[in-house]
């Protein structure tokens, strides 16, 4: 489809949807008449509208509710728009508060409203001509919603809804919700004992369990010996540091609102660090450094503290305290084009190492508020371009998205279900080199100020874990997966053998168990895929006596009887080259 007519039928959706909402909110009111509305804007695939209810929505209202839409849309009501004067709107809304608060706030004198049948409310539109213009619609679920997304303000009942132009459309969403709701991270993680966040620990912290922590280990080991082989140092920052010096790098200026109060530690106020960076400055600035030892490379999976509101925190996705896997390069601005392409280079590795094919690249410009003059933000933009065209990579242009001190590359890779997360980002830094008078010593003898590139190539370790798990739903490659193999024995006097050759395989490296639950093996079996684990090797009396072992994959799959130490060699190539299957 050409481009004009996607963005024609995106408009028209979009249009739709939000019509659908004040359908959705027509219907609501015939159901709770004394509803106060929120707001009920058009969002991707749907729209969503607040209320404020005299009770707590249950699973019974939202088919009652739809079937109220239904009847509304069949009725094929036309949408009217006027213009009132804003007394006249505050009359028209006079037992909706959350309307007139934001009448309240208006500039223009005149206020925008929209009716169908005997429903009105106040909204710039567009909408459809009429409700017999909407389609599929479906409601799928509701949530808890601060008034304008200020946890200080009341908790409305949000309402989800998406719509399409087809019932057909409408199938395939539907059937790929219910996918994203089999492989969303916070159910797996609770099914797989990955992981867990406690209220008595606090919102937004992670637990990791004991397989959850065997994944995150591989990751970490897996990026540590890449970045080494890459000329990174490993470091290691405290954390917490001295509030001043979030002063001086600007933090407390740009950052407050995500910042931990302070703690009083013998007269000196201490912060949780927000970021890494500063401990890596410091690090570099313990000695004098000469241009013929730079580039230098610190590297360092630091855990950082930021606060969010509990209203957006988000499974391992929005968390409060995460682990940034997090470099910084100092180097002289003719070395920069070179090592943003490693840095491609590695992110690129690190991305295709774990089985993600679709991603999208931004190139993020100078915004309005900078620092840093106009030309060495040309100049550094265009050392990016050049580097991203060097890597053969497609980009397209995100005009003033760069962060205040400097521009930035951000790759967004796409999980199995098309969505996408945000993963590398390599960003230039005018800002704190001259903050923290960050220098070497130049060819002239003379102090020159380094060129900073922070950058991470797969984010927070937190976020990155909620993306695989929905990548792979939870079935990890055959190297990551917390239990590598299953022996289940047929009786208890197969056990000794069981034991034994899951002894072997420990000593290979080879993360294994034997299940020995007084169960039926089909029972055994069952759950051993239920848990994921690639293989299962069922062993009796036959397998005893020839050293054999019968192989399950967790799809079902039986593969053919085969020699222990055969099976041993193929599952031991195949984690050493993080393959997802054996041969």
């Amino acid at each position: 489809m050409a481009p004009e007519k996607e963005q024609a039928k995106e408009t028209r959706l979009e249009t739709m949807r939000h019509s659908a909402s004040h359908v959705m909110a027509e219907a609501v009111k015939a159901m709770f008449p004394e509803a106060k509305f929120g707001i009920g804007p058009a969002i991707e695939a749907g729209f969503y509208y607040d209320f404020d209810l005299p009770r707590t929505l249950n699973p019974d209202d939202l088919p009652a509710i739809e079937e109220k839409m239904r009847s509304i849309i069949a009725a094929d009501t036309p949408f009217t728009r006027k213009e009132v004067t804003k007394e006249e709107a505050r009359r028209l809304f006079a037992d909706q508060p959350y309307k007139i608060e934001l009448i309240d706030e208006l500039d223009d004198e005149t206020v925008s409203v929209y009716q169908q049948g005997t429903f009105t409310d106040m909204c710039r539109g567009p909408h459809v001509n009429s409700t017999g213009e909407i389609k599929a619609v479906k409601l799928v679920s509701t949530a808890g919603a601060y008034w304008r997304g200020d946890e200080h303000n009341k908790m409305l009942q949000r309402i989800y809804g998406v719509a399409f132009d087809t019932q057909e459309a409408l199938d395939e969403h539907l059937a790929r919700l219910k996918e994203m709701a089999r492989r969303d991270h916070r159910k797996l993680g609770r099914e797989l004992d990955l992981f867990s966040i406690q209220d008595e620990f606090g919102p937004g912290l992670v637990l990791w369990h004991p397989k959850g922590a065997i994944i995150r280990r591989e990751i970490e080991d897996f990026w540590k010996d890449e970045h080494v082989r890459r000329g990174y140092d490993i470091v290691y920052t405290p954390h917490l540091a001295r509030m001043e010096l979030w002063r001086t790098s600007g933090h407390l200026e740009f950052y407050l609102d995500y910042l931990y109060s302070p703690m009083d530690v013998e007269g000196q106020k201490y912060i949780m660090k927000p970021m890494n960076c500063l401990g890596h400055i410091l690090i570099y600035k313990t000695k004098l450094h000469s241009y013929r030892e730079l580039p230098i490379r610190y590297a360092e999976l630091g855990t950082v503290y930021r606060y969010e509101r509990s209203g957006v925190l988000h499974g391992l996705s929005r968390v409060r305290g995460f682990t940034q896997d997090d470099a910084h390069i100092f180097c002289r601005f003719d070395q920069l084009e070179d090592e943003i392409t490693g840095v491609l280079d590695l992110a690129l590795f690190m991305i295709d190492s774990f089985q993600f094919s679709n991603y999208q690249v931004m190139l993020s410009t100078r915004p309005d508020k900078c620092a840093g003059s106009p030309e060495v933000w040309e100049k550094a933009t265009g050392i990016l371009r050049k580097a991203l065209e060097r890597a053969g990579l497609s980009y397209e242009i995100d005009p003033g998205e760069g962060v205040f001190y400097g521009p930035k590359i951000d790759i967004k890779f796409e999980s199995a279900l098309g969505k996408a997360w945000q993963g590398p980002t390599i960003q230039v830094d005018f800002n704190l080199p001259p903050r923290f008078d960050v220098t070497y010593i130049g060819e002239d003898g003379q102090e020159h100020s380094v060129v900073m590139v922070h950058r991470t190539v797969l984010g927070s370790m937190e976020r990155f874990l909620a993306t695989l798990i929905e990548h792979y739903g939870g079935a990890f490659p055959l190297w990551l997966a917390p239990v590598q193999v299953k022996l289940i024995p047929v009786a208890d006097r197969h056990l000794e053998y069981a034991h034994k050759l899951a002894g072997e395989l420990k000593a290979a490296g080879i993360r294994a168990e034997v299940d020995t639950r007084a169960e039926r093996i089909n029972f055994k079996i069952r759950q051993a895929q239920l848990e994921k684990i690639p293989y299962m090797l069922v062993v009796g009396d036959k397998e005893a006596e020839a050293g054999t072992v019968s192989v399950r994959r967790r799809s079902g799959e039986q593969l053919a009887d085969q020699p222990f130490d055969g099976f041993k060699k193929k599952v031991s190539e195949a984690i050493a080259s993080r393959t997802m299957d054996i041969v």
